[in-house]
């Protein structure tokens, strides 16, 4: 992940995100998870796993239309880079 990515992500940790591809474990129903800060959605996407959920096909979606989405790979490194700070807005 590139700097410029991680720059916008940060300055936008508190805009609206939507989560698609989100699968609940116990249901075996694909849940969509919105109205979410960008924070929040990537630290559920990172720590989803741990709460029931298969992520592996999630894709967080955020910004203007063409601003590119993150995955599971992106949000694992992005909280593993700047956990809390993500949170913060």
């Amino acid at each position: 992940m590139d700097d410029a990515i991680s720059s916008a992500v940060l300055a936008g940790r508190g805009d609206d995100a939507e989560i698609f591809g989100v699968v609940d474990l116990t249901s075996k129903i694909e849940t969509r998870i919105g109205a979410i800060t960008l924070g929040h959605a990537i630290q559920f996407v990172a720590n989803a796993t741990v709460l029931g959920y298969d992520v592996r096909g999630a894709m967080v979606l955020y910004g203007l239309p063409g601003t590119p989405s993150l995955r599971k790979w992106d949000c694992d490194r992005l909280w593993a880079q700047y956990g809390g700070a993500l949170l913060q807005t």
